[in-house]
């Protein structure tokens, strides 16, 4: 299992999941930067995920959906801040409408992403901040730290295929 920790604080209202793979920091940052490898291993194995746009850029829009067992749409967006390839990338991400406005009573968080090579591979620090107590309590009940860690536990059958 990549998951090796996950940790979050009210305090200072973030989420921080780590997780190693034995693969090149390169190769990990590979499956980020190609909307279709993103796609097997964004959201939970059950939800699957198409991306609609994605421009890993500073300034560039990310936007997504991922399907219910029942096929209902759930939809999402980055605003990508910052990219040092491949070590690290920041991103806006929040709850979408179909047509990806975001959604103004759902919470927001910034994200740092940041690959680090460790002896046997690479280790993936992502981490999210929220902007109250309450938003990210919000997403902790919707099951996140579940969601977030079955998704990134599917990185290593994508990284063995």
């Amino acid at each position: 299992m990549p998951v090796t920790d996950v940790q979050h604080s009210l305090d200072e209202l973030t989420l921080t999941i780590t997780a190693e793979f034995a693969a090149p920091v390169q190769r990990v940052w590979q499956i980020y930067a190609d909307p279709r490898q993103l796609e097997k291993i964004w959201g939970p194995p059950t939800y699957p995920a198409t991306f609609v746009d994605h421009d890993l850029t500073p300034g560039g829009r990310i936007n997504y959906y991922m399907t219910s067992p029942e096929g209902q749409k759930h939809c999402g967006w980055w605003e990508v801040k910052t990219v040092d390839e491949p070590r690290e990338f920041t991103f806006e991400d929040g709850f979408a409408d179909e047509d990806f406005n975001p959604l103004p009573d759902m919470p927001v968080s910034h994200n740092t992403y940041t690959f680090e090579a460790v002896e046997g591979g690479t280790r993936v620090t992502y981490t999210s901040r929220y902007t109250s107590a309450e938003a990210l309590q919000q997403v902790l009940d919707m099951g996140v730290v579940e969601g977030a860690s079955a998704a990134i536990n599917q990185i290593d059958d994508l990284l063995a295929a």
